[in-house]
């Protein structure tokens, strides 16, 4: 019997046709891709050089301010490709409209960099559960099962949980954020593997900096983290934008 998920994948290549979300070329060699090869080629890295524990792109050579303020077990972070006007548009449809599959395009990009973080469960940061239903989805868990598809590495959601709700973040500068998410999660399950927490865009940090601190509470040894995007890098009092 086919599971239910297969026969939608099914349905959905017989009513639409096989074509890239970004340019509408026809994808004639993955099937299950939404994104065709020559727009992946477009997605562009992170500049380097980069921070070897956050992964900020350090153009100049200084010093990185973002993870200065870190927990010492929260590291490395890393990021597949830069947001930006060719990212940010799929981004967008995959987090606000529902474009769930995308996460197989995004995964594939991201897997590489799963060696640079060392062993560790996969963890994706929880939503609220009004976000979670206005959405349908939580984005990170489903980035979090296809790296897991991709890796073999295991998906553990219960080892972290969303304690409230919080306000939305795309307009707060970087030390609201952190007010904002201040005792936001809660470790899940008492485990003392390693965790690597995934979400998709990466913009000051505060998430996964709010969500490993709850984490190394509970006794995690170390917190590493991987998410598809990096939001570029504000001026001083400004917010980022996904």
């Amino acid at each position: 019997m086919v599971a239910w998920a297969e026969t939608a994948r099914r349905l959905e290549r017989w009513l639409l046709p096989a074509e890239c979300v970004t340019c509408a070329a026809p994808i004639t060699t993955a099937r299950e891709s939404l994104v065709c090869a020559v727009c992946r080629l477009r997605w562009r890295v992170v500049e380097a050089p980069n921070c070897a524990r956050c992964g900020e792109s350090l153009p100049l050579g200084l010093g990185c301010r973002i993870c200065i303020d870190w927990p010492p077990d929260l590291g490395p972070v890393r990021s597949a490709v830069q947001l930006d006007a060719i990212t940010r548009p799929l981004v967008h449809r995959f987090k606000y409209q529902g474009w769930w599959r995308l996460s197989a395009d995004f995964a594939v990009r991201m897997a590489p960099m799963l060696a640079q973080l060392g062993p560790g469960d996969l963890v994706p940061v929880p939503l609220g559960r009004a976000r979670q239903r206005q959405r349908g989805f939580n984005q990170a868990e489903a980035l979090a099962s296809a790296l897991a598809a991709l890796s073999g590495r295991a998906v553990r959601p219960e080892r972290l949980a969303r304690m409230r709700e919080t306000p939305s973040q795309t307009r707060l500068t970087p030390e609201e954020r952190r007010a904002n998410l201040s005792e936001a999660f809660q470790a899940g399950s008492v485990s003392h593997v390693p965790v690597i927490l995934v979400d998709d865009v990466f913009t000051t940090g505060a998430t996964l900096c709010s969500a490993a601190e709850a984490l190394l509470d509970a006794g995690v040894p170390q917190v590493a983290a991987i998410t598809f995007a990096r939001a570029g890098l504000p001026l001083a009092g400004e917010p980022r934008r996904l």
